[in-house]
């Protein structure tokens, strides 16, 4: 693995940590800088990425919202009772 390789993947990976720990400034900043490496190391894959980016952004957007709704449903089964108002999955309860 070459250095520019290293930098886009450790850039991206740190600014992914910072970005989750709560410091997005610094994430955006450092990630920032894997994708100009990574631009200027492969200019036509970049292209390819800049095109499919509404694709991506729809995919990821629907992904949030399930997870929303799934967090949000469990919430209300644990306030409902816990573990035993839960359906089991072949529609019968113990």
């Amino acid at each position: 693995m070459d250095w520019k390789k290293a930098l886009i993947y450790g850039s991206f990976a740190a600014g992914a940590v910072l970005f989750l720990t709560g410091r997005r400034p610094a994430g955006l900043a450092v990630a920032g800088i894997g994708l100009a490496t990574f631009a200027s190391e492969n200019p036509e894959k970049f292209e390819e990425l800049w095109r499919r980016m509404p694709e991506y952004i729809d995919k990821g957007s629907k992904f949030v919202d399930m997870a929303a709704t799934f967090l949000e449903r469990l919430g209300q089964q644990q306030q409902g009772g816990g573990y035993r108002n839960m359906p089991v999955a072949g529609g019968t309860r113990y």
